[in-house]
């Protein structure tokens, strides 16, 4: 079976399902869940206003609290997905 192919952002997997994305690789260490929780309509075109961004810990022994690594709620996608790329960057060079 094929391998399937994601969206990328600044070289790293963005996946969305719904209302939320996922940024980064499962097989690292920490990856990125963003939650849009609230929506804005502009110009006809509905986008994401109120984003939760949260930096999460991969390992699966973990339980989801202990998971949770940063969490920080931002106004607007690309505001969300700035601060998404720094966290992870950090994260996974500590």
């Amino acid at each position: 079976m094929a391998e399937k192919e994601f969206s990328t952002y600044k070289g790293k997997p963005l996946v969305r399902c719904g209302d939320e994305l996922y940024y980064g690789s499962m097989d690292q260490r920490f990856v990125i869940r963003m939650q849009i929780k609230t929506k804005k309509e502009v110009n006809g075109l509905e986008i994401a206003d109120k984003v939760t961004v949260q930096l999460l810990c991969t390992d699966p022994d973990l339980s989801p609290r202990k998971q949770l690594v940063k969490s920080s709620e931002k106004t607007g996608l690309y505001v969300a997905l700035d601060i998404a790329d720094v966290w992870l960057e950090r994260a996974l060079k500590s």
